[in-house]
C-alpha cells in the first residue's frame, strides 16, 4: 500500500467536495467508517453548520471538528479551558501527522515567534487557544489575516453557570460571532442536562445550530457504588483486581490525596498524587507521568482530569461522593475512552453526603445555585441508594431511557434487597423531633438502638419513649436508613447546628403512613475470591492473545519512550488487541487495523510486524 509521509493532499486549495470526510478519515486516523452520529455532524461543520455537539466521553467528540478542519479551507480555532489538554491533543494530531499548535502562557518568546510565523505563512490547520486568550484584541493580528475556516469549543458546559464546571471567562466567547462573521462553530461536551444545554445555546448565540445528541450509555465501563465500610480494604480489593493498568483515584480533600497515595504505594500500587496544593512542578511532573507511563495509579482532587485524553485508563475510583451526577458521569467517563472494558468504583457515606453539603452552604454562589447544586447532589445520592440498575438511574438523569437489568453494574450482577422501612423511618424522624431536632445521626442512633452513653443520659434522652425502638436493627441499618431519608428529602442537615438532624415538612406524610417508604438493604463488605483476582481489562482474549498483546504493549512503550511521546499517542489498546487477535503477515494487511491511518502506518507498521513474526 503506498504511504506518504505528510498530509499535503489536505492542505492543497483543493474544493472542499474534492476532501471527502470519509477518505480523512481513513487516511489519517486509520478508520473506515464513522461511528453513531459523527459523520452526520463532520458533514454539517464541513457545509458550514453551526452545531452543539453532546456525545458522552469516548465517542469521538474531536473528530467532529478535526476532520471538518482537513476539509475545509483555512485555520480551525480550537478553544479549550486548559493548556495541559491542549498540549496532548496538539501532540496526539502531529504524531498523525496533522499541522497544529497551542498557544498559550508557558510558550516562551522563541516558541511564540515561530508559532506566529507558521502561522502567517498559513501552514497550520488548527489552533488551539483558551477562551481568554481568543476574545483578546491582539489575537487577530497574532493570526494573521487569513481565513477562518472554523472555531470548536470544546468542554462546552463551562459556559453555563447551571453546569457542574461553571467558569466565567467562557461568557466572553458570546462575541465570536462579531469577531469572526459567517464562520461556523460547533460546541461540545459530555456532560449537560437540559437546562445546560440551553444555557450554552443562549449565551453562546447559537441560535441556528443544529443539535447532536448520542447516547449517553458507556456500556464498557463497570459501575459499582458501596457504602463505606472499611475504606481502606474496599479499595485495596478494587485495584488488586487492577494490577498493572492505569486508573484514578478521586479523594475530596488534598490531605486525603496525599494519605490516600502514600498508603497505596506502602501496599505496592505505584501511586503519585496531584492536588491543587502541590507545587506546579511536581504537580506537572506527576500527570505527565501517569500520560507517559502504563500501570500507575494517579490519585486526585477533581483538580485533575477535564479532558485526560488517555485512553487506557482502565478504572476510575472515588472513595467519596462527588458533587453531582454530572461530575461523576464526567469522571468516570474518563475510563475506557478506547471502549475496552473498563470499571467504576465509588464509596459513599453520610459523612461525605454532610461535607458536600457544608461546602454548598458555605460556598459563594447565589441562592438559586445553591439549591441547583442541592438539587444535583441529591439526584446522585438517589443513584447511590437506588435498588435498581445503576446505568438505568444514571441515564435516566439525562433523560435517557434505559430499560434496566444492564448486566454490567453491582445492582445488576448481584440483586440488592429491598424492605418496607415505613416503620423505621417513622422511629427515626420521631428519634430527630423527641430531641429537639438538635442532634446528628450518631447521637440519634444511640438513642434509638437503646445505647445508654454519657450524651444520651446527660440530656435525659433514655426517658424518651422512642428509646431503644430500634435495637432490632445495627447501628449500619439506621446508618442507611439517615442516609436513604436524606436522599428522599425527609431530613436535612443544619450545618449552623453543628450538623443536626432536622424534619423537612414531607416529613409529616411519613408519620402519618401517606407514603409507604421501601429502601434498599445494604450489603456488608466482603472479600471474596473473585475481588482478590485480577480482572483483565482485555476480557475476551484467550492467554495466548493476552501475552501478544503485553508483548506489543512492551514495544509501544519503547518506541514512545525514545519518541518522547505517550503511549497512545502511538496506538491505543484497542489497535493493539486488533493486532494481537488478527495477527496481520504484511503491510498490506496491517493497514486494516483500525486506528493505523497514512503517517503511523509508515511510521510503526514494519516495528511491530517484526514483532509478530518473533511471536508466530
Amino acid at each position: 500500500m503506498p504511504v506518504s509521509n505528510s498530509l499535503k493532499d489536505f492542505k492543497s486549495p483543493a474544493t472542499i467536495r474534492e476532501r471527502d470526510p470519509r477518505h480523512v478519515l481513513q487516511e489519517v486516523y486509520g478508520y473506515p467508517a464513522f461511528r453513531g452520529r459523527q459523520e452526520e455532524v463532520v458533514r454539517h461543520v464541513v457545509r458550514g453548520g453551526d452545531a452543539l455537539v453532546l456525545f458522552p466521553t469516548g465517542a469521538g467528540k474531536s473528530i467532529c471538528y478535526q476532520i471538518p478542519a482537513l476539509c475545509r479551507d483555512g485555520l480551525a480555532i480550537v478553544i479549550s479551558p486548559l493548556i495541559s489538554l491542549m498540549r496532548d491533543q496538539v501532540a496526539a494530531l502531529r504524531a498523525l501527522g496533522v499541522d497544529a499548535v497551542a498557544i498559550n502562557s508557558a510558550m516562551t518568546p522563541d516558541e511564540m515567534r515561530s508559532t506566529r510565523q507558521d502561522l502567517g505563512n498559513g501552514k497550520i490547520k488548527l489552533l488551539y487557544v483558551t477562551p481568554e486568550r481568543v476574545v483578546t484584541e491582539g489575537f487577530r493580528s497574532t493570526i494573521g489575516w487569513q481565513k477562518v475556516s472554523l472555531i470548536a469549543i470544546d468542554e462546552a458546559h463551562c459556559v453555563s453557570s447551571w453546569g457542574h464546571d461553571f467558569r466565567p471567562e467562557y461568557r466572553g466567547l458570546a462575541s465570536l460571532p462579531e469577531m469572526f462573521p459567517g464562520v461556523p462553530r460547533l460546541a461540545l461536551t459530555a456532560t449537560a442536562d437540559e437546562h445546560t444545554r440551553e444555557d450554552i445555546l443562549r449565551v453562546l448565540r447559537l441560535d441556528q445550530a443544529s443539535v447532536f445528541i448520542t447516547s449517553f450509555d458507556r456500556p464498557n465501563i463497570s459501575y459499582t457504588i458501596a457504602e463505606r465500610e472499611k475504606p481502606k480494604q474496599q479499595l485495596l480489593d478494587f485495584l488488586k483486581r487492577h494490577e498493572g493498568d492505569s486508573g484514578i483515584v478521586y479523594c475530596l480533600s488534598r490531605r486525603k490525596v496525599d494519605e490516600t497515595a502514600e498508603m497505596l504505594n506502602d501496599e505496592g500500587i505505584r501511586a503519585l498524587p496531584y492536588h491543587a496544593g502541590m507545587a506546579p512542578e511536581e504537580k506537572n511532573s506527576n500527570q505527565d507521568a501517569f500520560l507517559n507511563e502504563e500501570g500507575l495509579c494517579l490519585v486526585a482532587t477533581v483538580a485533575f482530569g477535564m479532558g485526560v485524553d488517555k485512553p487506557n485508563v482502565r478504572y476510575v475510583a472515588h472513595t467519596d461522593i462527588p458533587g453531582s451526577v454530572e461530575a461523576y458521569y464526567q469522571e468516570t467517563g474518563r475510563a475506557g475512552r478506547d471502549g475496552l472494558p473498563s470499571a467504576a468504583f465509588m464509596m459513599y457515606g453520610m459523612a461525605d453526603v454532610v461535607q458536600r453539603r457544608r461546602m454548598i452552604d458555605e460556598g459563594n454562589s447565589p441562592d438559586e445555585i445553591k439549591r441547583v447544586e442541592r438539587s444535583k447532589l441529591n439526584a446522585l445520592l438517589a443513584i447511590c441508594e437506588t435498588a435498581g440498575c445503576r446505568r438505568s438511574a444514571l441515564l435516566g438523569h439525562f433523560g435517557e431511557k434505559h430499560p434496566g437489568k444492564c448486566g454490567n453494574c453491582d445492582t445488576c450482577r448481584e440483586p440488592v434487597d429491598s424492605w418496607n422501612a415505613t416503620d423505621a423511618a417513622i422511629v427515626a424522624l420521631a428519634a430527630a423531633y423527641r430531641t429537639s431536632e438538635r442532634f446528628g445521626t450518631g447521637h440519634l442512633i444511640d438513642v434509638i438502638t437503646g445505647k445508654p452513653s454519657d450524651r444520651v443520659k446527660r440530656f435525659r434522652h433514655d426517658e424518651l419513649k422512642v428509646f431503644g425502638q430500634g435495637r432490632g436493627h445495627s447501628p449500619g441499618t439506621w446508618q442507611s436508613v439517615f442516609r436513604q431519608l436524606l436522599s428522599l428529602g425527609y431530613i436535612y442537615v443544619d450545618h449552623d447546628a453543628f450538623g443536626a438532624i432536622k424534619l423537612e415538612a414531607d416529613a409529616a406524610a411519613v408519620f402519618k403512613r401517606d407514603r409507604t417508604l421501601m429502601f434498599r438493604r445494604d450489603r456488608p463488605h466482603r472479600t471474596s475470591k473473585a475481588a482478590r483476582l485480577r480482572n483483565p481489562a482485555r476480557d475476551g482474549l484467550d492467554p495466548a492473545a493476552h501475552e501478544t498483546f503485553e508483548r506489543l504493549r512492551k514495544l509501544r512503550l519503547e518506541i514512545a519512550r525514545e519518541a518522547g511521546l505517550a503511549p497512545y499517542m502511538v496506538f491505543n489498546d484497542a489497535t493493539l488487541v486488533a493486532m494481537a487477535t488478527t495477527i496481520p503477515r504484511d503491510m498490506s494487511e496491517m493497514a486494516s487495523i483500525p486506528g493505523l491511518g497514512t503517517v503511523k502506518l509508515q511510521k510503526y507498521g514494519e516495528q511491530f510486524l517484526e514483532a509478530l513474526r518473533d511471536i508466530f
